[in-house]
């Protein structure tokens, strides 16, 4: 973080991000299929350029050089898995990202007489738009729709991370109260296997009830509202052309649209749902199935660290090994977060690393504890 009282910094700083912007979103464009969205993206970059130049303007002002530009790993990271995944998915995390930072401009006078902050908050509301059509999830995403307690419009990054992390700390919480309890490799073993198979079936069947139930009821949405289509079209016709005038439209301009769709059914019917429901009838809410494959496989990616150790080590040289690894798997996941958080890389490891070993530490002294007492 540059520091207020060295404009300097502040200047160097603020062309980073702008340098940062203009690069993403030409790599969006350039992964973008559609070709009017990647034309919107192309602007985008080509307004942070433009942003870019007028900072470098600023340093050189001041009497100073810019220094060596380097894309920042966040950026980088971005840009890699919208190439590899599609712009879509990597877009709610972008869309989270420019909303921390739409008033960053704001308490900068240099940044004011330039009208940055005006641009910054369009810039803002075009990319929430974007967002906010695409739903920032692709139809058959085998990330898109796991782990209910954990979406956040669609972002499959975040998931993806948080449901690693579940398998991670829950597991090694587990272990960990089993090495305090009996200290045999070959227990802690077996109760760490039944761990990640039982968690992730937990998770796994919990999520294709939440996706099945989401699904059902949508569905049953969809048949009443078919139902009144049949035998109350004028009132669905009034309805539509409502919705329209709330978005908008005049009442003439509304009733022609709404007559206009009415005059085929299965167009109406699909306006209907998408307009007054908010259903996307052709995805129901996402395939069960996926979700649930999706939920196992993050857990047991997360869950299989504190394991691996006992398979070949033993005594505490196992335990340490186990409490390392997984360390390392929660610092990486805290470095993750930061991803989509803004947070510090350093801070986001830190924290994680502290949260989940704190955890095991709990479990390891109840573990003890109940070993002693036992025995």
């Amino acid at each position: 973080m540059a520091s207020p009282h060295d404009p300097i910094e502040r200047y160097r700083a603020n062309l980073q991000g702008e340098v940062d912007g203009a690069q993403l979103y030409q790599t969006l464009a350039e992964a973008e299929r559609d070709p009017h969205l990647a034309e919107v993206y192309r602007r985008l970059s080509a307004v942070e350029a433009a942003h870019a130049e007028y900072w470098r303007k600023q340093i050189a002002k001041a009497g100073a050089q810019p220094g060596t530009i380097r894309l920042s790993w966040r950026m980088r990271l971005l840009g890699w898995l919208a190439k590899t995944f599609g712009p879509r998915f990597v877009l709610p995390t972008i869309s989270l990202l420019e909303q921390r930072d739409v008033g960053q401009y704001d308490a900068q006078p240099e940044a004011v007489a330039g009208g940055l902050p005006t641009a910054e908050r369009s810039h803002n509301r075009i990319v929430q738009t974007i967002a906010g059509s695409v739903g920032g999830g692709v139809s058959g995403n085998t990330l898109a729709r796991l782990e209910g307690r954990h979406r956040t419009g669609g972002n499959a990054l975040r998931a993806a991370v948080l449901g690693a992390n579940d398998g991670l700390v829950s597991n090694l919480s587990l272990v960990m109260g089993a090495a305090g309890a009996v200290g045999t490799e070959k227990t802690i073993l077996l109760v760490g296997l039944a761990g990640l198979v039982a968690g992730a079936c937990s998770m796994a069947i919990g999520e294709w009830l939440s996706v099945t139930s989401s699904r059902e009821l949508n569905q049953r949405q969809i048949d009443l509202e078919a139902e009144e289509l049949k035998r109350m079209p004028e009132e669905e016709k009034e309805e539509l052309a409502l919705i329209y005038q709330s978005k908008g439209l005049d009442e003439k301009s509304a009733n022609a649209l709404a007559e206009q769709l009415m005059s085929r059914k299965d167009t109406a019917l699909d306006t209907l749902v998408r307009e007054e429901l908010g259903i996307d009838p052709e995805e129901l809410g996402g395939s069960a199935w996926t979700a649930a494959g999706s939920s196992f496989l993050l857990f047991s990616v997360g869950a299989i660290f504190p394991v691996v150790p006992f398979f070949w080590m033993s005594g505490n040289a196992a335990i340490f090994t186990s409490v390392g690894l997984s360390g390392l798997a929660l610092a990486t996941i805290g470095a993750g977060t930061s991803l989509f958080t803004g947070r510090g890389v350093a801070y986001s490891a830190a924290r994680q690393l502290l949260l989940g070993l704190a955890a095991a530490a709990i479990t390891y002294g109840i573990g003890r504890l109940a070993g002693v007492t036992l025995s």
